[in-house]
């Protein structure tokens, strides 16, 4: 159950106790070794919402003023809020859907879940489902397709602001090929959106993402006021879908034959740049992973909804190679769990299935510090840095009866956290703080 920000105005100092690790780079750049810290008995320090000292409980507990409340989580691990940086609000209904690759699944599945979203008060209701997933699931921050409807993102904003959730979200452009129930035209979808940035971006800690679709269901004057509106505020997200499924790559290919390849079609209308986030990249090329690096732009990695639709396996050594930042997306509903660490687990078999290896310290990156180096955050979030914000989970080594045998056997930081990646699911979620409230207690 979350608990409204209302009940749980934040003290001015309180401190954390238990064994604590978080990531301080990648281990692509700067080998394991260096890309986290860990504390076997660590304390964390929390004033004001904010982390303000890290480090050694034997240490830290000399230097804490007599009336400093300190709470103390036996066989449990602190680390970084989770953050995901691709989701779909409106398939919160539709989740495992059965037996459909994506352009069938989309007619399918999840245009006629969509529609439902004219309708301001089924998308309250679910925006609140949706927030107490990601909270249960130990994620603090994460980047949100609404759906065409402004009414989705108004909804979902609104129930973020409350329990003063770092998030980012947008409302879906799209103005061909889709149901006409579902569909915008460029100059409505430019309104719409310069209305909600108007209203929501930057208010708190909640920012706004430009949301078209994907290349195929938007007009080539959608994509147009899609960049004019990433030009008019320069602080905006941008999110939208590429490179995911063979069909779709070739269809992206009929409707647009002049451009050399999918990245190319959202270059030509000024949609790359620093805040830009493209979901799967299954099927770029060393070209297009160049030119996103060039550009700052970003992809999600999102291993359970390629899995589940049969869309193919991502090449993160390849995005290694080119230093391209890859963040981690469950992509809820072609995704099929709400955890990031049941996504981990998946991300570790799609490596697995190429050869490579995804080690416990890579996969805690790509879940935290990754996602913020993607959102351009790390400055805010996805670690526990003194001056970081407080937003951080609570893991339970005692979760489940097999995660508490299980670990009894593991003998590293390593090892420990391999199993939470592979055994963990929202059941390990002890606590999750946001800005140093509890905002969700197992």
């Amino acid at each position: 159950m979350t608990t409204p920000l209302s009940q749980a105005l934040p003290h001015a100092k309180k401190a954390y106790r238990a064994a604590i690790v978080h990531s301080l780079a990648d281990p692509a750049e700067v080998g394991v070794e260096a890309s986290y810290e860990y504390f076997v008995d660590g304390l964390m320090l929390v004033e004001d919402g904010r982390i303000v000292a890290l480090g050694d409980a034997e240490d830290l507990l000399a230097t804490l003023a007599d009336d400093v409340e300190v709470v103390t989580y036996d066989d449990a691990l602190i680390t970084a809020g989770f953050i995901d940086t691709h989701i779909h609000l409106p398939q919160t209904g539709m989740i495992g859907s059965y037996g459909e690759q994506l352009l069938d699944w989309l007619n399918t599945y999840v245009f006629p879940c969509e529609k439902q979203f004219e309708d301001p008060e089924h998308s309250a209701q679910v925006a609140d489902i949706f927030l107490n997933e990601l909270l249960r699931n130990g994620t603090t921050t994460a980047l949100v397709f609404g759906s065409r409807h402004k009414e989705s993102v108004e909804a979902l904003f609104s129930a973020a602001e409350k329990l003063n959730l770092r998030l980012i979200a947008g409302k879906v452009m799209m103005d061909r090929n889709a149901p006409d129930y579902l569909v915008d035209t460029a100059q409505s979808s430019y309104d719409d959106s310069k209305a909600l940035i108007e209203r929501w971006h930057g208010k708190g800690r909640l920012h706004y993402a430009v949301t078209p679709r994907f290349a195929p269901t938007s007009t080539p004057e959608q994509m147009t006021l899609a960049g004019q509106l990433l030009t008019e505020y320069p602080d905006l997200y941008l999110q939208t879908h590429i490179s995911e499924n063979l069909k779709e790559i070739e269809w992206v290919k009929a409707l647009f034959p002049e451009h050399k390849n999918y990245l190319d079609v959202y270059d030509h209308f000024n949609l790359l740049g620093q805040r830009s986030v493209f979901a799967h990249g299954v099927h770029l090329c060393d070209e297009e992973c160049e030119r996103l690096a060039e550009t700052g732009s970003a992809i999600a990695f999102c291993p359970t909804s390629n899995l589940f639709l049969g869309s193919g396996l991502f090449d993160l050594p390849m995005a290694e190679r080119h230093k391209v930042n890859v963040g981690l997306g469950t992509d809820v509903g072609a995704g099929t769990s709400f955890s990031l660490l049941h996504t981990l687990n998946e991300a570790y078999k799609v490596m697995q299935l190429q050869g490579a290896r995804l080690s416990p310290f890579k996969s805690l990156y790509l879940a935290t510090l990754g996602g913020a180096c993607a959102l351009r955050l790390e400055d805010k979030i996805g670690n526990l840095q003194p001056g970081s914000e407080a937003d951080f989970v609570v893991l339970d080594f005692n979760a489940t009866p097999l995660l508490s045998y299980r670990m009894k056997q593991a003998t590293s930081i390593e090892e420990q956290l391999f199993v939470l990646m592979t055994l963990g699911d929202d059941r390990t979620v002890s606590e999750t703080y946001s800005a140093g409230v509890l905002v969700h207690k197992r």
